[in-house]
């Protein structure tokens, strides 16, 4: 009963945390920029984001270049944790960086739709 109990505790954290902090960097990923870089700088990933990335359909593929940080950890690279999941919210594609975000991802589409389109502009104004 009680290895139950501490079972499910241990789901209801992780579910409820998420990934709301950035992943952790090691000597192998410092040099990607998760975080904003100076416009007119390109955008840099490292080779794990990349190889991620690489998992994903090549539409899919520029959608998350287009994107490219998770909507709801908005600091988070997309790639850095696992491959980008895919979402419709609103007859969109949306893309997150873990399962923890989908649900705070789904509970306010609005809200979500206008976080992508801010990354996206964000994004398109440093790859300029």
């Amino acid at each position: 009963m009680i290895r139950k109990f501490w079972s499910l505790f241990a789901f209801a954290a992780v579910a409820f945390v998420g990934c709301s902090k950035p992943a952790v960097q090691t000597a192998a990923t410092t040099a990607t920029v998760p975080t904003t870089p100076a416009p007119g700088k390109p955008i840099v990933h490292s080779d794990e984001v990349t190889a991620e990335r690489n998992k994903l359909s090549p539409a899919d593929r520029a959608l998350v270049d287009a994107q490219e940080w998770c909507a709801i950890s908005d600091e988070q690279e997309l790639g850095a944790m696992k491959a980008p999941i895919k979402l419709d919210i609103g007859g969109q594609p949306v893309f997150i960086c873990c399962a923890g975000c989908k649900r705070k991802a789904e509970s306010n589409p609005e809200a979500t739709l206008a976080k992508v389109a801010e990354l996206k502009a964000k994004a398109a104004k440093l790859k300029q």
